[in-house]
């Protein structure tokens, strides 16, 4: 960041401490589509996401004092909406919701908003015939399996695309921690995966 966006960045939050209605809107108007899409990715049920999305900025507009401009607003804010989806996992990983998701809308979810998608590299595909959507498709529902502790950094390093340092500020780990906690993410991912692709070969032979 430039001295100038700096600049401009300490005003637009001198804003907010000051309760400027127009500057939490901008804010939400710039961040709404990437929080949700983020939240949403780490969570994967839509109503559940929408509602967390929400409350990502009513954390914000509560906890906007106490920013000090030691990294970027937005790492603050992605901080706030990844503490807020870590919880919400644990809580529903402990519930063990059997409810379902529409996988053909978190599909569309995950590859829009701005999505890169997902690949998993070295995952043996017992079934070289099953391609393109329906792999992507497998592998989002995937991710909802991985440790929620594990699932953040997965999603900020191999869908939002971050780098690791950008990750280590959003999360607060040591670098080295947010490397080997993607390594296990992703090895994690990919016995997910295997088993869902194994299982669905299987279904269809039958």
């Amino acid at each position: 960041m430039t001295t100038e966006d700096e600049t401009e960045e300490a005003q637009f939050v001198a804003r907010l401490v000051a309760r400027d209605e127009s500057a939490f809107n901008e804010l939400v108007i710039a961040y709404e589509r990437r929080v949700f899409a983020l939240v949403f990715r780490m969570i994967g049920r839509r109503e559940e996401a929408e509602d967390l999305a929400q409350e990502v900025f009513v954390q914000v507009f509560k906890a906007i004092d106490q920013f000090r401009g030691e990294s970027k607003l937005s790492t603050w804010i992605f901080r706030i909406a990844v503490n807020l989806c870590k919880n919400r996992a644990k809580y529903l990983s402990r519930r063990k919701s059997n409810e379902q998701d529409d996988v053909h809308e978190m599909a569309e979810r995950m590859t829009g908003e701005g999505g890169k998608g997902v690949t998993v590299a070295g995952v043996e595909r017992p079934d070289e015939m099953l391609e393109g959507v329906q792999l992507e498709r497998i592998v989002k529902r995937a991710i909802e399996g991985v440790d929620p502790d594990f699932r953040h950094v997965l999603v900020l390093r191999d869908v939002e695309d971050m780098s690791y340092d950008e990750i280590a500020k959003i999360t607060g780990l040591p670098e080295g921690t947010v490397k080997s906690r993607i390594f296990r993410a992703r090895a994690q991912l990919k016995a997910l995966v295997e088993k869902a692709l194994s299982d669905k070969v299987r279904s269809d032979k039958r």
